[in-house]
């Protein structure tokens, strides 16, 4: 007894020192509730204050609709992650000024570029609970359509009656269904790029880095809000001002050591570590191989088609740059789950709720039959996977398809009323969709385009013949069974008519196309509209069929969630779900392997020792001229004598996943002292199954992008608006010592 409660005692220290990741995308409101645990880690302030949405440090957090930022100066100027500005990017690139190469420096506030149509910044200001409103009083007899349509009519009352003051609002589901919060955000619409490093800087590593450590990469850029003169939000125009946050952040020249506690607030997308064994399971031997097979191959035709064509490859920079990192966290995924064991804890922890409910008449009357209930579902989903999964995939790969789906689409809708239209197509909708459909301009390619489709194709030819996508097979002229010759030569024809008889290329055309009717986009004659319409009876089948099983999941899942909070003691963190969280932890390395450490941080030596003047790794010769003059003996005050360099990059024990991209990394200040930008690979299965021994997160160190632009790109004027001095009263110094200018070796171009 004494020797189990000595290893008891021993574990709660080895949790309080840090040794462990920390579990928990926490919602704000949560945070209090975890003083005592933030307290062990040496936390000083309150915690009071990450539930104070409009406070500091909350308020100047922003949600980029995908990624994570925060206000950094009184005048709107924003900080994000460099591969967050990617579109913006691209949207204002030539192949005779490619910012994707070459970077981007506005010298004042009038040579600041709109980030392109679509851009917004949306501020949190409140996250009411609705859940009575949402889910209250329904009736228990109700069918699960019922209940679908019940909860989707009184979310869409609740967002239209507090969008009424012009805000921009969500009724988000948490705890699956179990609770729901109203979320309201000021949305501003007019957002404009003002610097990011060269590429060479802030996709430094490239693919060969990616999910990967050690890191040396400056993944930062800085965006400003602008608003109308009367300060209230307004579309792109050159008459805006630069919009006043109430909040917004101090960034910190003194950055982080090992051991310190770091939080990071932002808006982590999704994890499903709330799903069944079945559901996980499905992903790892179905989903997961597909999803790595579909972008390996998508890759390397890409790669063909871009090889000898810069301007097609500044078009399909995003794509790329998406399928890369997807492909690179699947595979990880799938390693960590697969080979690393955590499906097998999952089936594990799940035998031991079942067993936990078991252990009790009570809760086997509340919660037994839940589960069997979702593996029923979950297996229904299953029949159809291949077809639809076909079905989805043309529109991802054809930007033609795409449009015209959406358009088509948007046709149906609008003659309903609005509450009686689907989400994504209701009023509040169509600016974004006028929006998507100008901005697409600026990507879409008929022969990049072209080859994706058949690509696609491709996939629905091989189809079973129970799984056919019947409306496509007529178009074509296709059939099951046919051999592989005859059938790509019918595709090749139906992509001849296809393309020789559209005019989606056109902006205007997709423009004037959004207020047409359905019978006047018949009418038209486009062949890619009369792709979308025989497709539509096949794709609003799986909607309804999909409305059905959602309500049934509402039904069921929330009973669920209650037995897993239950069982955990009431205190557990929802699954991430694109709203405001807060995760914590410390600066630490770790073991990923036997035999292999991870240093917590990296500096401007590993730089030097990585470049090679092409590729993955061609830092800029500017950069490397000023790590030579800091070698030689120059000062800055963003010198750290613990790893006697200027640090780049850091590791961290927080909790974060896709979405995360951009979020401010506080010291226990509240000041900003990095950014988050990626994960370990031995880290990325966490979004299934948390490990809380090997998962780390990876930060661009704030002196790292205040050095870089000091020295390096001239942002002076930005350091300036953030309050950052470049004199300390005992400015560090760098050793001084003789070193050879260091240069870009030379290479074949």
């Amino acid at each position: 007894m004494k020797t189990s409660r000595v290893l008891l005692l021993a574990f709660i220290v080895l949790l309080s020192t840090g040794l462990f990741a920390e579990e928990g995308m926490w919602m704000p409101q949560q945070i209090p509730a975890l003083a005592a645990k933030l307290r062990a880690l040496g936390f000083a302030g309150d915690p009071k204050s990450f539930a104070d949405l409009t406070g500091q440090p909350m308020g100047a957090i922003v949600s980029l609709g995908g990624c994570t930022a925060s206000f950094v100066s009184p005048d709107g100027l924003i900080v994000t992650n460099h591969h967050c500005v990617t579109g913006g990017l691209q949207f204002n690139s030539t192949p005779q000024r490619n910012l994707l190469t070459d970077g981007f420096f506005a010298p004042t506030l009038a040579d600041e570029v709109s980030n392109g149509p679509g851009s917004r910044v949306f501020v949190t200001t409140s996250a009411v609970d609705a859940t009575a409103d949402i889910v209250g009083g329904i009736d228990p007899k109700a069918t699960d359509r019922e209940r679908y349509d019940t909860i989707d009519r009184r979310v869409k009352a609740r967002v239209a009656a507090c969008e009424k003051d012009g805000s921009r609002c969500t009724v988000a589901s948490f705890f699956e269904g179990r609770t729901y919060f109203e979320i309201k955000q000021l949305e501003i619409k007019d957002v404009r790029l003002v610097y990011a490093p060269a590429e060479g800087i802030g996709v430094f590593g490239g693919e060969t880095d990616n999910w990967r450590w050690p890191r040396h990469t400056g993944d930062w850029s800085y965006l400003r809000a602008y608003v109308g003169k009367d300060g209230k939000a307004a579309a792109y125009d050159k008459a805006n001002v630069p919009y006043r946050p109430k909040r917004w952040l101090k960034v910190a020249a003194s950055g982080v050591k090992p051991d310190d506690l770091v939080f990071v607030v932002g808006y982590p997308g999704r994890t499903q570590r709330h799903q069944t064994y079945a559901e996980v399971k499905e992903t790892v031997e179905w989903a997961l191989p597909r999803s790595i097979r579909l972008s390996e191959e998508q890759l390397a035709l890409i790669d063909t088609l871009t090889k000898e064509n810069p301007a097609l490859a500044i078009k399909l920079a995003g794509r790329v740059q998406g399928l890369n990192n997807g492909l690179t966290n699947s595979r990880g995924v799938l390693e960590g789950m697969a080979k690393g064991g955590a499906l097998a804890k999952k089936q594990a922890r799940e035998q031991e709720l079942v067993a936990w409910i078991a252990a009790s008449p009570a809760r086997q009357e509340k919660y037994g039959q839940a589960l069997s209930a979702l593996q029923a579902l979950q297996a229904q989903g299953e029949s159809t996977r291949e077809r639809n999964a076909a079905l989805g995939l043309l529109p991802s790969a054809s930007s033609y398809l795409a449009a015209a789906q959406t358009l088509y689409r948007l046709s149906v809708q609008r003659p309903k009323d609005d509450v009686a239209r689907d989400p994504g197509f209701q009023e509040r909708d169509w600016s974004r969709i006028r929006e998507g459909q100008d901005r697409l301009q600026r990507t879409i390619d008929p022969a990049a385009d072209r080859a994706l489709l058949r690509w696609a194709l491709d996939k629905a030819v091989a189809l079973p013949a129970g799984q056919r996508i019947e409306p496509l097979d007529r178009l074509a002229g296709l059939k099951p069974g046919m051999d592989k010759a005859t059938a790509g030569a019918a595709v090749e024809r139906y992509l001849d008519s296809l393309y020789a008889s559209t005019k989606l290329a056109d902006r205007d055309v997709r423009l004037a196309y959004i207020d047409k009717s359905t019978a006047d986009l018949t009418a038209s004659g486009d062949t890619f509209i009369a792709l979308a319409a025989a497709l539509e009876p096949l794709a609003e089948a799986n909607r309804e069929a999909a409305k059905t099983r959602a309500g049934a999941y509402a039904r069921i899942r929330p009973i669920y969630m209650e037995a897993l909070l239950e069982q955990a003691g009431g205190l557990l963190a929802p699954d991430a779900n694109s709203t405001l969280r807060v995760t914590y932890g410390q600066v630490k390395g770790v073991s990923p392997r036997d035999g292999l450490f991870y240093k917590p941080q990296t500096t401007l030596q590993g730089i030097v020792e990585k470049h090679t003047g092409s590729g993955d790794f061609n830092a800029p010769q500017k950069q490397l001229d000023a790590i030579t003059a800091l070698r030689a003996g120059k000062t800055t005050v963003f010198f750290d004598k613990g790893v006697n360099d200027v640090p780049v990059n850091f590791l961290s024990a927080v909790d974060t996943t896709g979405g995360n991209s951009g979020s401010p990394t506080l010291n226990a200040k509240g000041e900003l002292v990095g950014l988050l930008f990626d994960g370990t690979y031995e880290s990325v299965s966490s979004d299934y199954l948390f490990d809380s021994v090997k998962t780390r997160s990876i930060h661009v160190d704030s002196r790292y992008m205040l050095w870089t632009m000091a020295e390096v790109d001239g942002a002076k004027r930005l350091l300036d608006e953030m309050g950052v001095s470049l004199v300390a009263p005992a400015a560090a110094k760098a050793p001084a010592k003789p070193a050879a200018p260091v240069k870009a070796p030379a290479v074949a171009r």
